[in-house]
């Protein structure tokens, strides 16, 4: 990754992706001066303060002379005399940048320039290109095919690059739903605390009022964007790819969505009964977190980490997208092409994302699971010391193998591991093995045998499946309800964080195709929420496993008492 970045820095100008670039491979809004390209005469300018891409003829913008420039024309002009006093009053200089101001009522004015050709129609940025306000009063506009070419040549870039420009121009707003859902989360996990006894029930409330609202809201754009769609066509105006492109995406969620609700409400019809176990485990989950409360820290440093992982995956990402090599046509004029090795980035620069972002949440897990267990087999729960810098430091010198590999591989196996093991219910044996290819072993659950054992990560999953071997009945229904009840947390954190994200997108005029910076938003709040709710869920799965190797060791007898306290072996046994 480091290697992909060094690359993308060296080669790639985001910038080129928001704003554009002129006939001579200038970025527009930058300082191309150290970009000097062989054998192009009027490279390497700064256009700095000049954002718009402007064309000598907007009748046939593939083959104009475009330049950059700070504004686009904002009133019609017919003649050359008129055109100098307007660039002399704005500013705005819609000539070639060699060419002094004195000679603009004087210059030929044609394709190629030096000066556009008349007359230059009012216009607006459009994806930071100069185009006429009023396509359908101009001239001939229909029968000329303006707004065709028009269209055309802004459909030329690929749909990704439309896609990563809406992205790098959100990306403030992109930070601040990242914040929301902090905020979100930090919310659930006071809930967690001091509202057990209730809490499952609020989450199960609000999981399924935020699935529909979610929902609700992902219909609505979907709608209002087919129904502006279908006024230009109705008018007849060439459609952006990248409008059509974001109905259909919309669309594809929106359907996603509905069948994910549907399934949600089902579920919980179907586990409604089980869930009441689970409050139980929450209040002992917060009895540990009085013990240890800067357990509740240990989100905050996650998701700073995981804040800054993001930010420089996507300037990469920005990078990457435009590391393209310069080509000089025949006329004189600089377009870019992709480099080759480019194409076979993208998708490792993709897994590096997931499985970053997995390892920094593993080894908030390790230390939450190592604190835990470290507090659970205490006797004297005065003499705990510092359990968390404690498992900090025995992550940092010992474990960082086993957290990388475990954040690779449970991941990865998920999908097939749950394939095994439904295949192997619906044969109807139970002996099944699927256990020879591992894959039952490789669970989150490990990091706490790694913690408590220090053994490697392969060994520990193998340790943590035979513990739960023993009690798997009632430990894995308990065990599952509460997984359950945490990831509809989770969901209702994303589910929010992501309608509040369409509902502010879709009020920003610039943005044309925000499904992805959406899309996005939901996967980064998924991950904010998953570093706070795991705090809990590792702190159950760990109480969990502690149990079981309590009850390997002890009898509960004068002479071989538990290590657990009362209330969480009763607890705990009552499930069972």
């Amino acid at each position: 990754m480091i290697f992909i970045a060094a690359f993308s820095i060296s080669e790639g100008d985001p910038f080129r992706l928001v704003y554009g670039y002129d006939s001579f491979g200038n970025t527009c809004d930058s300082d191309n001066s150290g970009k000097v390209i062989p054998g192009v005469r009027y490279a390497g300018w700064n256009l700095k303060g000049k954002p718009y891409l402007f064309f000598m003829n907007i009748r046939d913008p593939d083959h104009s002379l475009r330049i950059c420039v700070n504004t686009c024309p904002e009133t019609e002009i017919h003649k050359p005399q008129v055109l100098y006093a307007v660039s002399q009053q704005t500013g705005s200089l819609l000539c070639r940048y060699d060419l002094d101001l004195s000679l603009y009522a004087f210059a030929n004015r044609t394709l190629h320039g030096p000066c556009p050709v008349l007359p230059i129609y009012k216009s607006e940025p459009l994806l930071n290109r100069c185009v006429p306000t009023d396509l359908i009063h101009i001239e001939n506009w229909l029968e000329a095919n303006i707004a065709n070419n028009i269209i055309a040549y802004l459909n030329k870039s690929n749909i990704f690059q439309k896609a990563l420009r809406d992205l790098y121009e959100s990306w403030n707003i992109v930070i601040a739903l990242c914040f929301l859902a902090v905020a979100f989360s930090v919310v659930m996990v006071l809930i967690l605390r001091f509202l057990a006894s209730v809490a499952v029930w609020m989450i199960t409330g609000l999981s399924v009022l935020t699935s529909l609202v979610g929902t609700a809201f992902l219909w609505w754009t979907f709608m209002s964007n087919k129904s502006k769609l279908d006024h230009e066509e109705r008018e007849k105006i060439p459609l952006l790819e990248v409008d059509i492109f974001s109905e259909n995406t919309f669309l594809t969620f929106s359907i996603i969505a509905s069948v994910l609700t549907l399934m949600l409400l089902v579920s919980l019809i179907v586990v409604r009964r089980r869930l009441s176990l689970v409050s139980g485990l929450l209040q002992e989950a917060g009895a540990c977190v009085s013990a240890m409360p800067l357990l509740l820290l240990q989100p905050l440093w996650t998701f700073v980490l995981l804040l800054i992982f993001f930010i420089y995956w996507v300037t990469v990402l920005a990078f990457l997208c435009t590391a393209e090599k310069p080509t000089v046509t025949e006329s004189g004029y600089v377009t870019y092409h992709e480099h080759e090795v480019v194409t076979h980035f993208w998708w490792y620069h993709l897994v590096g994302l997931f499985w970053v972002s997995e390892y920094i949440v593993a080894c908030q897990s390790f230390v939450v699971c190592g604190a835990v267990a470290r507090w659970y087999f205490t006797r004297d729960k005065r003499q705990l010391g510092f359990p968390i810098l404690g498992n900090i430091g025995r992550l940092i010198i010992f474990h960082q193998g086993s957290v990388a590999l475990g954040s690779f591989i449970i991941p990865l196996l998920r999908f097939p591991r749950a394939v095994f093991l439904f295949i192997s219910k619906k044969v109807n044996r139970s002996d099944t093995r699927c256990d020879c290819l591992g894959l039952r072993y490789l669970k989150a659950d490990s990091y706490t045998v790694v913690a408590v054992g220090g053994k490697n990560f392969c060994t520990s999953a193998k340790k943590s499946y035979c513990m739960l071997m023993y009690n798997t009945f009632g430990l894995a229904s308990v065990g599952s309800s509460a997984s359950f009840v945490l990831l509809l947390s989770k969901l209702v954190i994303m589910v929010g964080t992501g309608s509040f994200s369409v509902f502010w997108f879709k009020s920003q005029k610039d943005f044309h195709f925000y499904a992805i910076p959406v899309l996005l938003v939901c996967v980064l709040s998924y991950f904010i929420a998953h570093c706070f709710i795991s705090v809990f869920e590792m702190i159950l799965s760990s109480m969990l496993l502690c149990f079981c190797e309590d009850r390997s060791l002890n009898d509960g007898s004068l002479e071989r008492p538990y290590f657990g306290s009362r209330n969480i072996v009763v607890g705990i046994k009552f499930v069972l």
